[in-house]
């Protein structure tokens, strides 16, 4: 299996967006929407899913970890704090997050056979590979519902911002697209060589006890809207984003869906996994190696 072609690998970092083909054929697609997201939204218990307090009213961001940045923002605002621990408490199951609506499952990488699958593909290795990681290890995974109408915006955003490493520069997102994604139902949008510029705002842990368990420091840049490019791909389709280039999405104004699976690998060798990150490997589930 083949990775990124040579073409491809001469392009900058921040122009490497769609990697066209069948990452999740549509036999897939089926499976992992009726297979995962179909009893999830059929058989929703009255309160509660793994913990989760009062789902549909709680206000949760589907963008996750944007739900997480509310709560920073916002002490003693809506979310609450058993709603910011089931945040916290996150990356080693699979939960539910929800926004007027919509919402977002994650830790489907390690607990569901589909998107481990997908995950740890041959496909996925092969392009790790042909971009020099060594020991990738996966450090999150997101199943993305942009519903018709109802999507909500993703604010313009760094994902180092929420997945800090030391050094920069180890972190990548991988995305891929379940369904056409257009700028009318809400696609990528992003500045390029905007990941040369380093990250000035962190979202980090608070002390135990605290009011919302989480915390900005620092602040983004007036990032210029005329800069932004839309990034539009069929379905099936890579889009490779690296952990410091500058991107958002917009509301779904159509009648179309706009579903994704996204995961972020980091090159474990010779980096080190901040200890203020919000998402913390955990002695149940551990960073796992992408090459198997």
């Amino acid at each position: 299996m083949t990775g990124l072609s040579p073409s491809q690998l001469q392009k900058p970092q921040n122009e490497r967006s769609g990697v066209p083909g069948g990452w999740i054929p549509g036999a897939g697609r089926i499976l992992v929407c009726r297979g995962v997201c179909g009893p999830a939204t059929e058989d929703w218990p009255d309160s509660s899913r793994d913990g989760c307090p009062s789902p549909l009213p709680c206000g949760i961001s589907s963008s996750h970890p944007q739900q997480g940045r509310r709560a920073a923002e916002n002490p003693g605002g809506h979310l609450g704090q058993d709603n910011t621990e089931y945040f916290l408490s996150s990356g080693d199951k699979i939960r539910f997050f929800f926004e007027k609506g919509v919402f977002d499952e994650k830790a489907l990488h390690a607990h569901d056979p589909v998107f481990k699958g997908a995950t740890h593909s041959s496909k996925v290795q092969a392009v790790a590979r042909s971009l020099g990681f060594h020991m990738p290890v996966v450090v999150q995974s997101m199943y993305i519902f942009k519903q018709p109408r109802i999507g909500g915006k993703v604010p313009a955003h760094q994902d180092a911002t929420f997945l800090y490493t030391e050094p920069l520069g180890r972190l990548l997102g991988l995305w891929i697209a379940l369904e056409d994604t257009t700028v009318e139902n809400g696609c990528l949008w992003f500045i390029p060589g905007s990941h040369t510029s380093g990250v000035s705002r962190r979202m980090v842990r608070t002390p135990a006890g605290s009011m919302t368990g989480i915390s900005i420091r620092g602040s983004d840049p007036a990032w210029d809207n005329s800069l932004y490019v839309p990034t539009e791909v069929g379905r099936g389709s890579l889009v490779l984003i690296h952990g410091e280039v500058v991107h958002k999405s917009e509301q779904n104004l159509s009648d179309h869906s706009r579903h994704v699976y996204t995961f972020h690998l980091m090159e474990a060798s010779g980096t080190v996994w901040s200890p203020e990150n919000w998402l913390q490997p955990t002695a149940e589930l551990p960073f796992p190696p992408l090459y198997t």
